[in-house]
Formats: C-alpha cells, structure tokens, sequence
C-alpha cells in the first residue's frame, strides 16, 4: 500500500508545478511513480483530484478543496515532527521524574534551580514517593532508586553509594546503653521502615550481602526515613537508616553511630533508571548527567 502521506504530497506538487513528472523531480522519484501515488490517492478518496491532459493539469472542485486541506495537514505533520526532533537534540518539554521523599528533598530539589538555570526550556514535574512504581506504566521519565537493581528493560546510571548507619540519639542511649554487637539490638527498641523488606518482617539485616538477620521488635514502624528520624532525635529508639537522612544529625552530635561487630548491610548504591530508549530526548539525557555531575550524598 502506498503512502498516503507521499501521496497528498505528490498532489501539492503537481497542482503547484502543473504536471506529474514535474511533481516526481521535486520529490525525487520518477513520473510513474508519481503517477502511481496519484492514482492510488484518488482511487483512496473515489473522486478525482486532477483533471489530466498530455498538456497540463487543472484542478477538479473536490481537488481545490482537497489542495488546501492536504497543505494544512503537512504543515502540522511537518511542524510535530520538527518539534518532536528538536526535544531529541535540545532539552525542552516536560520531563517527570520519580524520587524517594527524603532522598528528593534533601538533594533533588536544591539542585533544580541551577538544573533550571542551565535547561530554562525543561519543565520538571517532580513525583516524590517511597512506594516503588512503575515508570513506564506511570509515565515517568527517569527514576531515581535506592539499592540493587532488579533485572528489567530499564537502564540505569550509577550516582553514588549509599551507605547504612545504626543510630541512635545520646539520651536514649544513657537511658538503656549502647549496643556493642548486632545481637544486642534485640533487647533494644528499634524503630523500622515498612517499606524495606529487609527491616519490615521484624528483623535487621547485616552482613554485605545481608546474611546475618537480628530479630527486633519496637513500638514505632513507619514508611518514611524522616518520620522515623524525629522519633529517634526524640529519644524513642535505635533506627537503621541511609546516611543521606541521618548524616547531619550525627555530625552535629544529635544522633550517635553504634560500631557493632557485623558491617552495616551494603544497599548496592544509588542510581537514575529510566527507558532503554536507544536514542532518549536530551531533556533526559541532561537531567541525568546533571545528576551523576551534581549528587555528593554517601
């Protein structure tokens, strides 16, 4: 079947050109082709578009009308591609992207005025949430992840380590102790995060690969590192989180690390997924490399 779009084009050609051979050399094909994309339009449409002569071609009424909507509809084709190629070579457009709460107010938003700076073209719709979601379902342009990565049709771009610390405030820890081994923290009111499924099941995970497991019992769980981060500034109880939430408190001496026997359990970094799209918009391409260039939080 013959393209319909090349044939509204062989068409505007020939009306503006007044023959069908002149039509094929401006689109570089040959008069029989033209001819055929002619016919094949006309034949589509049941009417007749031009009326022939070995001399010259003149325009049918259904022609006239049908000349100034095929210009129209090529221009707009022809203005949606140009748009679409331009966000492939320049950063413009919408771009969505899905981040950890915490992670994102701490260290994405901060950086998107400068990201804005440099990208004024790029509107950014900045989806904050623990809960794992699909992007190519939901929509998304890139995601940002914590931990190792499961096998998918995502590619993925490394930004850093994401080291764990045991922590816990000074005056819990006059008030019960400090634990010395991993075992110890059973005896302790630990304060875990749901949505880990190495800490939501009652027990801790330790070891790199987390091959030790510390049963633990407490009386806070929550879905979000700061809420638990309150609790334990609060006093409450001994938490196990990411240094990127903990990490300021326990340089200003708010919150202590417990050295325990076991290593803390290596999450497997930080990373930006998005598309394998062999070829994805430079709006993508820029954010991710803004990214990889501007997050320092291990």
């Amino acid at each position: 079947m013959l393209d319909r779009f090349t044939g509204m084009r062989v068409f505007i050609e020939a009306a503006s050109r007044g023959s069908l051979s002149a039509a094929g050399r401006a689109l570089e094909m040959s008069p029989a082709m033209a001819t055929r994309h002619m016919d094949a339009l006309e034949a589509r449409l049941g009417v007749k578009l031009l009326h022939r002569t070995t001399r010259r071609l003149r325009l049918t009424d259904a022609g006239t009308d049908y000349l100034e909507a095929c210009r129209r509809i090529l221009q707009e084709l022809d203005e949606a591609e140009a748009e679409v190629t331009a966000q492939r070579l320049e950063a413009v457009g919408r771009l969505r992207m899905n981040v950890p709460l915490s992670f994102g107010v701490r260290f994405v938003s901060p950086l998107l005025p400068a990201f804005s700076r440099r990208y004024p073209l790029v509107e950014v719709e900045l989806g904050l949430s623990d809960a794992q979601q699909d992007l190519i379902q939901e929509g998304w342009d890139l995601a940002i992840r914590i931990g190792h990565l499961a096998d998918s049709s995502l590619k993925a771009r490394r930004l850093g380590d994401c080291p764990m610390r045991v922590c816990a405030a000074p005056a819990y820890l006059a008030r019960h102790g400090t634990p010395q081994q991993v075992g110890d923290l059973s005896r302790h009111n630990c304060l875990s995060y749901t949505l880990s499924p190495l800490q939501g099941r009652g027990t801790w995970s330790f070891g790199r690969e987390g091959e030790i497991q510390v049963p633990v019992k407490g009386n806070l769980k929550a879905n979000n590192g700061d809420a638990l981060l309150a609790a334990a500034l609060g006093g409450q109880g001994v938490i196990y989180q990411p240094n990127f939430i903990v990490g300021n408190a326990l340089a200003r001496g708010e919150l202590v690390a417990l050295e325990l026997d076991q290593p803390t359990l290596d999450l497997g970094g930080l990373h930006v997924l998005f598309p394998a799209d062999r070829r994805p918009p430079a709006k993508v391409r820029a954010m991710i490399d803004f990214l990889v260039e501007s997050i320092t939080c291990a």
